[in-house]
């Protein structure tokens, strides 16, 4: 299949209306027309924890959310993404809990990876750990063995818990590379157009490296992983947080990628009022794109945009979120941290408080990521214009529940009259409709406190001018008559 040049939602499969029967209701009722681009659903599945990151299976629908029947039906209308974790699965899942009561006797036992299979004694070495991008402070899990009472280290990239609740797998086990054909084959069968791999980078472990994208190894498993999704004529998007220059290869090897730079770069652009930063990026980076301002996660900071930034005015920068309402995920590993000891991983808020709730800063936000080429995706708290969810990152002490609100049917019916959403859809709808978006991008000449971007195709164009000033932005574009026209955002 061929992804569309059309605008994406994200969302969690209860977050707009409690299950998936009631997304699809929304989606075909209140936001009709709005997401041909399709529709990003966050992990569906039984899971054990880190909101459906921690999946059992995949074989499986959560039965809080509905059934494969539910999925099917959405994908009738909409080219459906999930996500697969393709570095890890729940310690609750049948096959470590196999391994958990049998350990070396389980027929799932090869599917993980146990210490021995990188250290020949099995005894980590710290000299080696000290090399790795770690996202928790030992990159492994103790757990006894019910059967034998025995202790098993297992690899576990990541997990707040300990042990973990996230399990890696082995990618290089027969029953790893079985699994996975089972999976992408129950995709397709169930109306699934798009398969993130998520947390792709980290599934080769090498002693010696940083165990996180490792070259040349990473590149022969996504080869793999494309030929099966080509062979059922699914769409791959490997999600890879890493040095931009990562995501730059991915795009040489003819990969999708994530444009983890671009909220980061458009945030700065609106809060200090200078575009010369964000129009050079603009110039220069990848078309083949998914393109994104906020997420059930945070605005991307370190390492993505590692040699891109200053880090005096990231630090000014990132106080201005503090003092609005945001919170901040950190980098563990001091090796990848700044000299200076910088360490924010990810900004993490809805991007319409951290653009102080001003309508006009936040459609200009929008504009520049639906003029910029690739697929833009629109996370549901944002189609919203929803503020930081503070009270639930109080009640629940984790702090990507700021962007996390889940709407009842009622709650939507409400967002959906409020004046920035009202605008957002309007400019949703042009960024589908308007042939010129699949021509040719130019970035214009613009003084820095402009910005200045244009599209064209066959005689159509459609330019986006934004003041920094007023912040309103404005499109000029050619009508279906022929007659220039003005659309003020």
């Amino acid at each position: 299949m061929s992804l569309k040049n059309q605008v994406q939602l994200i969302t969690y499969p209860d977050s707009l209306g409690g299950n998936l029967k009631a997304l699809n209701e929304v989606l075909s009722h209140q936001l009709a027309g709005l997401f041909k681009g399709g529709v990003h659903i966050l992990p569906p599945f039984p899971s054990s924890g880190d909101r459906g990151f921690a999946p059992l299976t995949y074989l499986e629908i959560d039965p809080a959310f509905g059934d494969w029947n539910d999925m099917k039906e959405i994908g009738k209308n909409f080219d459906v993404l999930v996500d697969l974790m393709v570095n890890h699965i729940s310690q609750k899942s049948e096959f470590f809990q196999d391994f958990l009561a049998k350990g070396r006797e389980s027929a799932y036992a090869d599917l993980f990876l146990t210490l021995d299979k990188l250290w020949p004694d099995g005894e980590p070495v710290q000299a080696d750990i000290d090399k790795m991008f770690l996202r928790r402070q030992y990159p492994y899990s103790r757990f006894q063995i019910g059967q034998t009472g025995a202790e098993e280290r297992v690899w576990t990239t990541f997990g707040k818990t300990e042990p973990s609740e996230q399990i890696d797998l082995d990618i290089n086990s027969t029953k790893f590379k079985q699994l996975m054909a089972e999976f992408f084959l129950n995709f397709k069968q169930n109306n699934v157009k798009i398969v993130r791999l998520d947390a792709v980078g980290y599934v080769i472990k090498k002693l010696g490296t940083s165990c996180f994208f490792v070259e040349p190894e990473i590149y022969e498993f996504i080869d793999w992983v494309m030929d099966m999704a080509n062979s059922l004529d699914l769409e791959l998007l490997p999600e890879v947080h890493s040095h931009y220059s990562i995501q730059y290869k991915l795009a040489e090897h003819g990969c999708w990628i994530y444009d983890f730079i671009l909220p980061y770069r458009i945030l700065d652009t609106l809060v200090n009022r200078s575009s010369a930063e964000l129009l050079d990026y603009l110039r220069t980076r990848p078309a083949r794109q998914f393109t994104m301002l906020d997420c059930h996660d945070g605005i991307p900071v370190k390492p993505d945009l590692d040699g891109l930034i200053d880090t005096a005015a990231a630090r000014k920068l990132v106080d201005t979120c503090l003092d609005r309402g945001s919170n901040l995920s950190l980098i563990l590993s001091d090796e990848h941290k700044d000299e200076d000891g910088f360490d924010v991983h990810q900004i993490r808020c809805t991007y319409y408080s951290v653009l102080d709730c001003d309508d006009n800063a936040y459609l200009a936000a929008r504009a520049v990521q639906f003029f910029a080429p690739g697929i833009p995706q629109v996370y549901y708290v944002g189609l919203l214009a929803g503020e930081n969810d503070a009270e639930q990152v109080k009640l629940t002490g984790e702090g990507r529940e700021i962007n996390r609100h889940n709407y009842t049917l009622d709650e939507i019916g409400q967002a959906l009259h409020k004046e920035p959403v009202q605008r957002l859809m309007k400019l949703i709808r042009f960024r589908n409709d308007y042939e010129a978006f699949n021509g040719a991008f130019v970035v214009q000449a613009s003084a820095d406190n402009e910005i200045r971007l244009r599209w064209e195709k066959e005689g159509k164009y459609c330019e986006l001018f934004i003041d920094l000033g007023t912040m309103r932005p404005v499109i000029s574009y050619l009508d279906d008559n022929g007659a220039m026209a003005e659309y003020v955002v």
